[in-house]
């Protein structure tokens, strides 16, 4: 409720005795008819709350209301109730409120994570913004809530070498076309297809050459390969590795001559890298997915600097905490493709 906000009621401590998260995300009925006042006391409580803050409105949402939405993590709003990326159209905003507040009880500390890094992303700039995301990353990698995902799945060896190479180059004029190169995993984002990723990229970047960027195969990319996830020799070395020797900061550099069209699915790193394009193109039928937080992680391939700075930071954090999919549709409407073609 407005009231109990505005009255300090999500400021209790956030954490027990015992250092575990208490009641993650609190969420907030935007339709409460209360004074102006006290949606602005509501407000300046948001601001400095700890919690994830979610909204719900059924009932178009007044300027005070919008102020509020804007210091919360995100509002679900019934359709034509709430305008801007604070807000997520729905059919069922309890419901969907109900989902994301699941997820976060499922992995307090990822969600928690996600909100922090969410919410400094927009302060910065690029570089720094990959850097933030990347040590909160790592520090979720040492995490009780990863630790348990890891071993759910159980020892996995890793598949033989591929035959071909993981990412197929072909010029045309003045555009490189980088296509990725493993379609019988999906094209999941391993580390020779990210080294080849980077290769292509950082050549592209010394040509000044327009790049356009797809996939072979059913889907565009299926994120990061699972069977790699953990096996870095030490959290400090996947830091650097992430941030100096991965895709994120070689397409920022290029983005106003890169293009990305995506397919199938576009799940993880996939999405992650795409957005940072300067275009992105869909074929009807693609589907947008964040599952780190089910992992205890976060999106770790520069996901909360590219998306946020397409859709905003509230619409972010839907698909990122519930790892529920985006339709092409959607993507598009929010902005986080610029394009839907048939790919012919």
């Amino acid at each position: 409720m407005i009231t109990a906000l505005a009255g300090g009621a999500a400021h209790d401590p956030l954490l027990d005795d015992a250092g575990q998260v208490r009641r993650p995300l609190v969420v907030v009925d935007l339709d409460e008819p209360v004074p102006a006042d006290v949606v602005e006391a509501a407000a300046r409580a948001a601001r400095s709350c700890e919690r994830i803050l979610v909204g719900v409105a059924t009932h178009p949402v007044d300027d005070e209301r919008w102020a509020l939405a804007d210091a919360l993590d995100l509002t679900f709003a019934a359709d034509g109730c709430g305008s801007g990326p604070q807000f997520a159209a729905s059919d069922d905003p309890a419901g969907d409120a109900d989902v994301v507040c699941r997820a976060a009880e499922a992995n307090p500390q990822a969600a928690l994570v996600l909100v922090q890094v969410l919410r400094a992303s927009g302060r910065l700039d690029v570089a720094a913004a990959l850097d933030v995301e990347s040590f909160a990353y790592s520090t979720l990698l040492g995490g009780p809530e990863f630790v348990r995902w890891l071993r759910g799945r159980g020892d996995r060896p890793l598949p033989p070498p591929a035959a071909e190479p993981p990412v197929l180059l072909t010029r045309d004029g003045e555009v490189l076309r980088v296509t990725l190169n493993r379609p019988r995993r999906r094209n999941a984002y391993g580390r020779e297809m990210r080294d080849a990723l980077v290769g292509a990229l950082r050549a592209a970047a010394a040509e000044e050459c327009r790049v356009v960027l797809d996939g072979a195969g059913p889907v565009f990319c299926s994120g990061g390969d699972l069977d790699e996830f953990g096996t870095a020799p030490d959290l400090v070395t996947a830091h650097f590795v992430r941030t100096r020797a991965g895709a994120a900061r070689a397409l920022h550099a290029i983005a106003g001559r890169a293009e990305v069209r995506v397919h199938g699915a576009c799940v993880g790193a996939g999405l992650e890298l795409a957005a940072f394009a300067g275009r992105v193109v869909a074929r009807p039928g693609t589907v947008f997915r964040l599952p780190e937080v089910a992992m205890g992680l976060i999106p770790g391939a520069g996901g909360t600097v590219s998306v946020p700075r397409r859709i905003g930071r509230w619409r972010t954090l839907w698909p990122a905490l519930s790892g529920r999919p985006l339709s092409a549709d959607t993507a598009l409407d929010w902005g986080l493709i610029d394009a839907i073609a048939d790919g012919s």
